[in-house]
């Protein structure tokens, strides 16, 4: 059966204690990605993933290499099962591994990129404190609408447009905490989170410079194989191009659902979340109409390769 495949991996917030476990079990293979995530973190980050404690695995500088991890653990036996993607697209830090699954980046650089990605952005985070809020009940204009009314000269941005009506802000707190008011003068559900910095906001700002400086001499590849970006909500071609945008993603908005709505428009009928938990998985169902031919798959053990290989054949 022919099927146009997209792979979608997940970002910060989709770690459990655990992951990863069983699939090494099965599939030694993928422990030398535990064992280089280690490495280049100078810690055990295997240990957090498999046995927590839960405290340590959420800080930014362990979660993000955790997930990144598991994510491309979960990809290589997917591709060593023969399940290639014809297009690849990552939510914030899955945009790491979703450079490995299109032949950007390698998997040892892609885990320096993400390592200095988390550790970027927790010391901007303790810099520059700040929070973040989901607003769901309005769309896009009328969180835009909302953020311009509440900035009154702050930093306030939008994080991430999860679904049509699931929208992510971020920035400074007084400003979030207008933000959040207005949101439920207009009826719509408006819910801080627990996270230990604003993403994707210009209070990262500070991060970006070092990051593109610390990508540069890092080989990047034109995609062997299409991939959507956060910042732009559309493919790129050119290395040096990609870098910028991986760059400047810290301060961008995840486009997560004008990425699906592209993939959906352009026929992709089967996804598959490869990584941890099935954030994306349920977030597509909300984005997809009546109307969209999907099938979605998530795989982030050895269940979930057994029910794509099964559904693929």
């Amino acid at each position: 059966m022919g099927r146009n495949i997209a792979f979608l991996f997940p970002g910060q917030g989709s770690q459990f204690v655990g992951m990863g476990q069983d699939l090494v079990e099965q599939f030694p293979g993928v422990e030398h990605i535990f064992r280089e995530t280690d490495q280049i973190c100078g810690k055990s980050i295997t240990s957090l993933s498999f046995e927590g404690p839960m405290s340590e695995l959420t800080l930014t500088e362990n979660c993000q290499p955790a997930v990144t991890a598991v994510s491309l653990a979960c990809l290589s036996v997917l591709n060593e099962s023969g399940v290639k993607p014809s297009v690849s697209a990552g939510h914030s830090v899955g945009e790491c591994a979703s450079m490995v699954s299109a032949g950007v980046v390698n998997e040892s650089d892609a885990l320096r990129v993400v390592h200095k990605r988390a550790m970027l952005m927790h010391r901007e985070a303790l810099a520059n404190p700040g929070s973040m809020a989901a607003v769901i009940g309005l769309d896009m204009e009328g969180v835009q609408e909302i953020v311009a009314e509440a900035k009154n000269g702050g930093i306030l941005d939008v994080a991430n447009h999860n679904t049509a009506q699931q929208i992510v802000i971020t920035g400074q707190k007084d400003p979030v905490a207008r933000a959040v008011r207005l949101a439920k003068e207009k009826k719509a559900k408006a819910i801080p989170l627990k996270v230990s910095g604003a993403w994707h906001s210009g209070l990262m700002q500070g991060g970006v410079d070092e990051f593109r400086a610390f990508m540069k001499d890092i080989p990047f590849s034109p995609p062997r194989s299409d991939m959507m970006f956060n910042a732009t909500a559309q493919c790129e071609t050119d290395p040096e191009r990609i870098k910028d945008i991986i760059a400047n993603q810290l301060v961008s908005p995840v486009r997560w659902y004008d990425t699906m709505r592209k993939m959906l428009d352009d026929g992709v009928d089967t996804f598959v979340e490869v990584g941890p938990k099935k954030v994306l998985a349920g977030l597509l169902k909300k984005i997809a109409s009546p109307d969209d031919t999907v099938n979605v798959f998530t795989v982030q053990d050895p269940k979930g390769l057994e029910s794509v290989l099964e559904a693929i054949s």
